[in-house]
């Protein structure tokens, strides 16, 4: 008898041990949900040193940071836009970003066929790209103007005490929004800081945003023109700007990103924080998903960390001088004293 007792004893504690005691339910751990980002890029590629590459550092700081799982599809060409969205709200991707303002028209026809996938396009204008007003869609809208007046009023102040013309100048790929914003802001901070200066304002019409040899043709009329500064703002092909300004030992300014790596005549950059955008909103979206608003624009600007400019180059005569006057005038853009126009 004892025997017996002892083994029903034994069996009824590993039973307790394995499926829990009687009256105490076993608690079992959530699984984890993963989420879903995808990027799709505009076309200049993954390697423009500026607007795609930037979007595309957000999205790996999302997977990194946010533990979502990610995908960047590259767009080459224009014909790819709508496919390359489409495709990804199929492969079940729950937040996906089109980065560009011509991914206007392919959102406006995507997204109404997804209505369960949020969409995000950076440089869309909801109220006026968005024809048929998807709710599914957000538009993500900068203040490329405040960028724009700052390098531009750092290139003022460096024409004022360099010798030569006081001339600068900017170069677009095409007259996108978010490249007439990025001109008025400068053209009004160079003439801020110099009112005498003369700024020249030139488009390369490259609808590729990758074709060095367009934007290199303008920067060589440009400084026939004797100007001493180039404000590149044309992604891929602003590089081939940027390498004419250099060899002709002129003051070269970036777009986008920090571009002070392409060397020390790079003065600095006009930045437009899309790798942050990607980030928020992404961050944003996890917080609640069901409560993700979209239906609107947000806009990112000087006061809220998403516009500024970059690293100043080393090479700067009276740097922490001209610095100091540059943050000067951030704060008053912040502020709402100084209000940068947008054309």
């Amino acid at each position: 008898m004892l025997s017996v007792v002892l083994a029903a004893l034994a069996l009824t504690m590993f039973a307790g041990a394995s499926f829990g005691m009687v009256g105490a339910p076993t608690v079992r751990k959530a699984a984890q949900v993963t989420y879903k980002m995808a990027v799709i890029t505009d076309v200049g590629g993954l390697n423009d040193h500026g607007f795609n590459q930037a979007a595309n550092a957000g999205r790996l700081q999302v997977e990194k940071k946010l533990g979502f799982q990610t995908r960047v599809y590259d767009t080459r060409t224009s014909a790819e836009r709508l496919p390359n969205l489409q495709a990804a709200a199929q492969a079940g991707y729950q937040l996906v970003f089109g980065t560009g303002f011509f991914m206007g028209d392919p959102l406006d026809k995507v997204a109404p066929k997804f209505p369960d996938v949020k969409f995000a396009g950076i440089d869309v204008n909801y109220n006026t790209d968005l024809p048929s007003k998807p709710a599914n869609v957000r538009g993500i809208q900068f203040k490329e103007q405040e960028a724009g007046y700052l390098v531009g009023y750092m290139a003022g102040l460096v024409l004022k005490q360099q010798p030569g013309p006081d001339i600068a100048s900017a170069i677009g790929a095409n007259t996108v929004p978010a490249i007439v914003r990025y001109f008025g802001g400068y053209r009004a901070g160079v003439k801020k800081a110099d009112p005498k200066a003369t700024v020249i304002l030139s488009y390369a019409n490259d609808p590729t945003f990758s074709d060095q040899a367009k934007c290199k043709e303008v920067a060589l009329n440009q400084i026939s023109q004797k100007t001493q500064i180039i404000f590149a703002v044309a992604g891929g092909c602003g590089l081939g700007a940027l390498d004419q300004a250099k060899a002709q030992g002129l003051w070269g300014i970036g777009v986008d990103s920090d571009q002070l790596y392409l060397g020390p005549e790079m003065l600095t950059s006009a930045l437009k924080d899309v790798a942050k955008a990607v980030y928020l909103t992404s961050q944003e979206f996890k917080k609640s998903p069901a409560n993700f608003k979209t239906g609107f624009n947000k806009v990112f600007n000087v006061k809220n960390g998403g516009i500024g400019y970059g690293k100043v180059s080393a090479k700067l005569k009276n740097r922490a001088a001209i610095i100091k006057k540059v943050n000067a005038i951030k704060k008053l853009i912040a502020a709402g004293k100084i209000v940068p126009p947008a054309k």
